[in-house]
C-alpha cells in the first residue's frame, strides 16, 4: 500500500543552511538577538534543534552566518555611473539594511570571522575606489570615513524617537515637558525649531550628511598620499 501524504508533508521545504541562517535573521528581527536560541530556531522551521548541526556546527557559526547574509544584501551598486554615486548608493542601501536588521551593527562589530559575502562586499567597495583613482591608502580612509558615518548615524538614530510625525512630535513634547528650558536655551530651541516645527526627516539629514563627506573626499581624489609611521 502506497503511504498517502498530507498536505504539510508535501509542502515541507528541505532544510539547507541559508534556510535556517534566514530563519536565525527572522527571529533576532522580531525578538532581538537574545531571542536566538537553537532551540527556538528548530521550532521556527518544525524541526528538532539537533537537525540543526546538520547545517550548522553550532549557534557561533550562526551568528557569523547572519552577519555574513546582511552585510551582503548591502547593495554596493558597482555598475553606478560615478564612484560618488556607488557610495552614496552604498551608505543609503547601508541604512535601510541595519534599519530593518536594528540588532545586526553590534553584531557585526563584535564578529572576528568575516565570511564570503563580506569579503567580496569590502573588495567591491575598496574597487569601486581605487578604479575612480583613489590611491590604495586613501581608498581605506574612504571606505573608513563613510562608514563611520554611517554607523554613528544609524547608532544615533535607533536610540532617537521613531514613527511617525505625529510620535516624533509627542516625544519631542514630552521631553520639553522635563526640560528646564532657560538653563538650556539651545536645546529647546532645536527641539521646539527643529524637531517640533520643521520636522526632523532621518533620510534626509543622513543623506545631506553623506553628501558632505563625498564632496570632501572628491577634493582628495587622485592625489597621493603619504601614510605617516
Amino acid at each position: 500500500m502506497t503511504k498517502r501524504t498530507g498536505p504539510a508533508e508535501k509542502r515541507r521545504i528541505p532544510l539547507d543552511r541559508e534556510r535556517v541562517l534566514r530563519a536565525a535573521i527572522d527571529l533576532a528581527d522580531t525578538g532581538g538577538l537574545e531571542a536566538l536560541s537553537m532551540r527556538r530556531l528548530g521550532r521556527a522551521l518544525g524541526v528538532e534543534a539537533m537537525s540543526l548541526y546538520n547545517h550548522v556546527s553550532g549557534k557561533d557559526e550562526i551568528l557569523d552566518g547572519i552577519v555574513d547574509l546582511i552585510v551582503g544584501d548591502i547593495d554596493v551598486a558597482e555598475s553606478a555611473v560615478d564612484w560618488k554615486t556607488a557610495m552614496r548608493q552604498r551608505a543609503i542601501s547601508m541604512r535601510k539594511t541595519f534599519v530593518r536588521h536594528p540588532w545586526a551593527l553590534g553584531l557585526m562589530e563584535s564578529r572576528r570571522s568575516a565570511g564570503p559575502a563580506t569579503l567580496r562586499y569590502f573588495n567591491a567597495v575598496l574597487d569601486v575606489l581605487r578604479r575612480a583613482d583613489f590611491s590604495a591608502v586613501l581608498a581605506v580612509r574612504a571606505f573608513s570615513i563613510l562608514d563611520s558615518y554611517a554607523y554613528g548615524y544609524i547608532l544615533q538614530e535607533k536610540n532617537l524617537p521613531s514613527g511617525s510625525g505625529t510620535e516624533s512630535r509627542e516625544a519631542t513634547q514630552q521631553f520639553l515637558s522635563q526640560l528646564p528650558a532657560e538653563e538650556y536655551p539651545r536645546l529647546a530651541e532645536a527641539a521646539v525649531d527643529v524637531m517640533m516645527t520643521s520636522g526632523f526627516d532621518y533620510a534626509k539629514e543622513y543623506e545631506l550628511g553623506l553628501d558632505l563627506i563625498l564632496e570632501a573626499l572628491e577634493s582628495r581624489r587622485g592625489k597621493k598620499s603619504r601614510v605617516r609611521i
